[in-house]
């Protein structure tokens, strides 16, 4: 019989590698797609940040399928994953990005890229109290100290309403995304590429539509490839890399060290753009910093029970899938059929992914 310990030890990595890697590359595209505000409409470059994310994702699929590689993990959307689907692709597809787009043309990259983590505080809020994800006092910490620091990057030491505007659209964006967040995890179990793709194409094509139609221009040339490019990295691949990681830590973790994703993006407007290394970065930076070494050496174990399920994802036979397999379900390990989980007491290291979603005492 597998080791649960020494297997779940393994499985505790996936997530986080996953959602920092996303977060880097989410991070590397604030200062990228601020160069390009110089040329293109905020709204504009929204919708063709995700469109070619979208076409991207579309191109890698058909790559893979004309070299005859195999299926990707998790099955197709269907039934009331459209729903989800569609109310996620609304707030982060559609609302998120230009409210970014509006308040990087108002705000320097480097603060923007900071009070970026504020999407991984919106997610966490989110997913502890409306969709009841558990969290402890270590997490909630981590997150006030995300907070103070996003609060002394937006200071300005007065208010007025070209101060607000950016840092408040910027918080708009974030919103947005962790509604997003929330309702994708919901259908993380299925194929994470083709969510992203379907995501980059609906809201890319909406979002050039609506702002074509407000006069704004198609670029063309290096602007488009270049816009096609930093979306496809910065949005697409990010997208597929923070799907598959909600899989294994769930919404509120993986908000968490997505927060690392603003460090990428100031460090990197700095270099490319110039922008101030001042007192205020670094005390964010710091109280930032704090709070995502909280979440990092986050350790969550006790006994806890699996209640009876069943669904579709790529796994291989351990502690937590000991079913039977038919005639026709894929050979090999890891696969993807449907399967059922029997109830199932026990005690390791977890976070609430697909299959640790239980609740827990006071």
């Amino acid at each position: 019989m597998p080791n649960p310990r020494s297997g779940a030890t393994s499985v505790l990595w996936i997530g986080p590698a996953l959602a920092l890697a996303s977060a880097a590359l989410f991070g590397a595209s604030a200062p990228f797609a601020k160069l390009l505000l110089g040329s293109i409409d905020p709204w504009m470059l929204a919708g063709l940040l995700y469109l070619g994310s979208g076409l991207g994702l579309l191109a890698a699929r058909l790559v893979r399928r004309a070299r005859g590689a195999p299926a990707a993990a998790g099955e197709g959307l269907s039934g009331s994953d459209w729903l989800w689907f569609g109310l996620a692709t609304l707030a982060g597809g559609i609302v998120g990005p230009v409210l970014l787009m509006i308040g990087l043309s108002r705000t320097p990259a480097s603060s923007a890229s900071l009070l970026l983590n504020l999407e991984g505080v919106a997610t966490a809020l989110l997913a502890w109290f409306v969709f009841h994800e558990n969290f402890d006092r270590r997490i909630a910490l981590g997150m006030l100290a995300i907070v103070a620091g996003a609060a002394t990057l937006s200071w300005q030491g007065e208010v007025s309403f070209e101060q607000v505007a950016g840092p408040a659209a910027i918080l708009g964006a974030c919103l947005a995304w962790g509604l997003d967040n929330n309702l994708t995890r919901k259908i993380s179990l299925s194929d994470a590429s083709e969510i992203a793709m379907l995501k980059g194409l609906i809201a890319g094509s909406i979002n050039v539509a609506l702002g074509w139609s407000q006069g704004a221009a198609i670029p063309h040339g290096q602007g488009l490839a270049a816009a096609a490019l930093v979306g496809f990295l910065g949005y697409g691949v990010s997208l597929v890399a923070f799907v598959a990681a909600m899989r294994h830590i769930g919404a509120a973790r993986t908000g968490a060290y997505y927060s690392t994703a603003p460090f990428v993006g100031a460090a990197l407007s700095i270099a490319l753009l110039g922008d101030p290394v001042t007192l205020e970065l670094g005390l964010a930076g710091i109280l930032m910093g704090i709070g995502v070494w909280l979440h990092l050496t986050e350790r969550h174990e006790h006994e806890h029970a699996h209640e009876p399920a069943e669904h579709t994802h790529r796994h291989r036979h351990d502690e937590h899938h000991r079913h039977e397999h038919k005639p026709d379900d894929p050979p090999g390990e890891p696969h993807a059929h449907r399967h059922v989980h029997v109830r199932l007491r026990h005690r390791h290291p977890h976070y609430p992914d697909a299959h640790h979603r239980h609740g827990h005492s006071p």
